[in-house]
């Protein structure tokens, strides 16, 4: 094996592989007469081990050596040195072999006893085409990174949308200021309790952040009413699940964890709610967590329609009494997991911390 010393150039490697000496030579010399740098190697293993020390981009290789053989070489080549060019040097009886180790990923071949210049335009021809493929790949991933670019640019400019879509609901109800933002984080919380993967705790943030849309439609005298609805205007105020659901659907196409927790946040465990009347499992499950999410910062922030907020503790206690019939038991588990562990603490809602702030 011929070890190479530190380059001197930047002329390219090129590996000679022959258990001849004097046919390596012959070679070599042609090689750096055409500006290689060459090392050389008497079987595949001496090879292998060069490859892993050596920047070789050319590889030639005899068909038959012993302990590792060109073909064998070729394919351990193709599977660790991909970007390496290998043209196999064989017999006149060997053509048929080397034709199938074109199958394998050799460049070309050469028969012996080869002339000079039938060598030179074989490896320029294998050269040519490694050139072509590391252009083709470095296009490729370069439309790879441009296509992920704009795909993120695309996202923050959805996730733009939907938090305007937010802050124009809070304008119309500046009761529930920051609401969207608060059910979002339980929720999200809730779902990591759960062991949610990452896709639908993406689709929960941003159904938690939407869940309310609908409620641009429904009047502000009810939405802000201090004091107890009307059956007619509750049953106003619960249009806002489909109607939300009506005006996201076309664009929300991707998202459809999202659009059902626009429609279903207000079903009941129990069958009892709306608009479907769904019950149990049916419910989907990002709607029953929202569910819970929602009622938690409800009863933990202010409403015009009763007085006082209610702490973590309370409202947590209130949400287990209702266990089975307006949420899901299991869902309520992860709640409570949440809360215990600290992964779901109370956010001030932005008016009180505002307050706190000091001058």
């Amino acid at each position: 094996m011929n070890v190479p010393h530190a380059p001197t150039s930047s002329a390219p490697y090129c590996l000679i592989v022959d258990d001849e000496p004097r046919l390596r030579q012959v070679m070599a010399h042609l090689m750096r007469s055409d500006g290689f740098q060459c090392v050389e190697a008497a079987n595949g293993i001496e090879a292998l081990l060069l490859l892993e020390t050596t920047p070789v981009i050319l590889v030639l290789s005899d068909l038959r050596m012993p302990k590792m053989d060109g073909a064998e070489l070729l394919r351990a080549i193709r599977a660790r040195f991909p970007d390496v060019a290998v043209v196999m040097i064989t017999a006149v009886a060997d053509v048929e072999m080397a034709v199938n180790c074109l199958s394998l990923g050799a460049a070309d071949y050469v028969v012996k006893p080869y002339q000079l210049e039938d060598v030179r335009a074989r490896v320029s021809q294998a050269l040519d085409k490694r050139r072509l493929l590391l252009e083709n790949r470095a296009h490729r991933q370069h439309l790879e990174e441009r296509v992920a670019a704009q795909t993120r640019r695309l996202e923050e400019m959805f996730w733009a949308s939907v938090q305007s879509l937010a802050e124009a609901l809070e304008l119309k109800d500046p009761s529930t200021r920051g609401h969207s933002v608060r059910v979002s984080r339980y929720a999200v919380a809730i779902a990591s309790s759960l062991g949610l993967d990452s896709e639908m705790m993406r689709q929960i943030e941003l159904g938690g952040l939407v869940h309310d849309i609908g409620k641009i439609g429904v009047r502000e005298s009810v939405l802000n009413k201090a004091g107890p609805l009307t059956p007619e205007e509750y049953a106003h105020v619960m249009t806002h699940p489909m109607l939300g659901w009506r005006v996201l659907s076309p664009i929300f196409g991707d998202t459809p964890h999202a659009l059902n927790i626009v429609r279903s946040h207000h079903e009941r465990f129990d069958g009892l709610g709306a608009p479907d009347g769904l019950a149990g499992n049916v419910i989907p499950i990002e709607a029953r967590i929202v569910a819970a999410a929602d009622a938690l910062d409800a009863m933990t922030s202010f409403r015009p329609y009763r007085s006082g907020e209610m702490a973590l503790e309370l409202a947590v206690r209130e949400i287990r009494r209702n266990a089975g019939t307006q949420f899901d038991p299991a869902i309520v588990n992860a709640l409570t997991t949440a809360v215990d562990r600290g992964a779901l603490q109370l956010i001030a809602p932005l008016d009180r911390a505002l307050a706190a702030t000091p001058a």
